[in-house]
């Protein structure tokens, strides 16, 4: 039996690995840790599970998001205006 939810786990691991590029710590360090949560999850087989370590996911893409936002944020507040 196929699993109903392996594309969208694939979509959130490709998400998050594209994410993972600037991470501040490196993109090394993020692809272990990424993998190793994956791996971590790969036997699971209860639905309800499974859709909830998704959203968890969903839930870090936008924490990641937000967290560059900020970063080029405060990288353009510092270039344009002046210390306060």
């Amino acid at each position: 039996m196929a699993n109903p939810f392996r594309a969208e786990v694939k979509q959130l691991y490709k998400a998050l690995l594209f994410l993972g590029r600037e991470y501040p710590k490196g993109a090394d360090y993020f692809r272990e840790r990424l993998r190793a949560a994956f791996a971590k999850n790969k036997d699971m087989r209860d639905p309800d599970k499974i859709k909830q370590l998704i959203s968890r996911g969903e839930f870090v893409v936008k924490e990641l998001e937000a967290l560059y936002y900020l970063r080029k944020y405060r990288a353009l507040k510092k270039r344009y205006y002046e210390a306060e």
